[in-house]
């Protein structure tokens, strides 16, 4: 399945699909300072799988945050966990683990002002990123 040369020969994502990945991950919820993923967060990655599996040649990326409390070093373990329960679920639900790659990058890119309450919630968070390459 080739694609234009300005993606590298890599077909296009369709714009509804980033976006439905973009939305899912938003709604991925974990125990507070663990990796255990919330019930709440079960829809969101069900939707995940789904786009997984209905396209074979996807692959996807899953980065995990943390919020700046608590030791650098601890942090950058625990989002490594979170990143890696995501990657461990959609592997349950039967995504082919070739196609999972899982980060964690601790405190280091907020998206939010740690001082606030509201901040510190922003950057607990799992970013992820489809591609075919």
């Amino acid at each position: 399945m080739a694609g234009p040369a300005s993606n590298k020969g890599c077909p296009e994502i369709k714009e509804e699909v980033k976006k439905k990945i973009e939305v899912a991950a938003q709604k991925i919820y974990f125990a507070t300072g663990s990796a255990k993923l919330l019930a709440t967060s079960n829809a969101s990655l069900n939707e995940i799988s789904k786009i997984l599996l209905e396209d074979q040649d996807l692959k996807l990326d899953i980065s995990g945050h943390t919020d700046n409390t608590g030791k650098a070093d601890k942090n950058q373990v625990l989002s490594e966990s979170r990143a890696k329960s995501v990657y461990d679920y959609l592997l349950k639900k039967g995504v082919d683990e070739a196609r999972l790659r899982s980060t964690g990058l601790g405190q280091d890119q907020p998206i939010a002002d740690n001082k606030t309450a509201a901040g510190r919630s922003k950057n607990r968070r799992v970013e992820m990123q489809l591609h075919y390459d």
